[in-house]
């Protein structure tokens, strides 16, 4: 009989009553959980020759009213430039970055450039306030919001700003890409949210 209830004890049954998760200690819990989450492999960032990852980005009209406009949608079978920059309201993106595009739009269309548009993993309201206070015109350049870094995660640029202590958290690399029909054709991706090559007149030069 003792042989009996030690297997019994022993058995798979008993080990996974006696694993379960709620039975664990905090820590290991936690130490489960990032490891897991840690685990996820990186996605391949964007390169010139590849087709744009659809995804849904979001803006204000001028009639104020809330809208979604998908990569696919604003890409096809037109010539775009896509920028993007780390943050709304950061001091580069706000006095360099948007405003160079904002300058140069009519130039860019002038190339056959048909849709200009500012990308930034920020929320839609944030990203009207930033148009407004920079008195961006409709018709220029559309600041379009990613607001949960959806489409920027898809490009493999996502710029983890979350040990600075302005409280960024996850963002986006700085980039200016000219796309023809979905193709990524020209593509000038910062390190980092440093401002060399994605100004606007590096895309003029391309085109």
């Amino acid at each position: 009989m003792a042989a009996a209830a030690a297997a019994k004890l022993l058995s798979p049954a008993s080990l996974s009553l006696r694993l379960r998760p709620s039975a664990l200690a905090p820590s290991a819990r936690l130490l489960s959980v990032s490891v897991s989450a840690s685990a996820r492999p990186p996605l391949r960032t964007i390169s010139v020759g590849d087709r744009l990852p659809d995804a849904t980005l979001s803006y204000f009209g001028a009639d104020g009213e809330l809208q979604t406009v998908s990569v696919g949608e604003l890409t096809k079978g037109k010539k775009a430039v896509l920028f993007a920059v780390p943050g709304a309201f950061t001091p580069t993106c706000s006095q360099k970055h948007l405003p160079g595009f904002v300058e140069k739009a009519a130039e860019l269309r002038a190339r056959g450039v048909d849709a200009i548009a500012c990308v930034s993993v920020n929320d839609a309201f944030v990203m009207r306030a930033w148009k407004e206070s920079l008195s961006v015109p409709d018709d220029q350049v559309l600041l379009l919001s990613d607001g949960n870094g959806d489409f920027t995660r898809a490009l493999g640029v996502e710029l983890d700003l979350t040990d600075k202590p302005v409280g960024l958290g996850v963002r986006s690399r700085r980039y200016a890409m000219l796309v023809d029909d979905g193709v990524v054709k020209v593509l000038n991706l910062e390190d980092g949210g440093a401002f060399t090559t994605s100004s606007a007149e590096e895309i003029l030069k391309a085109l």
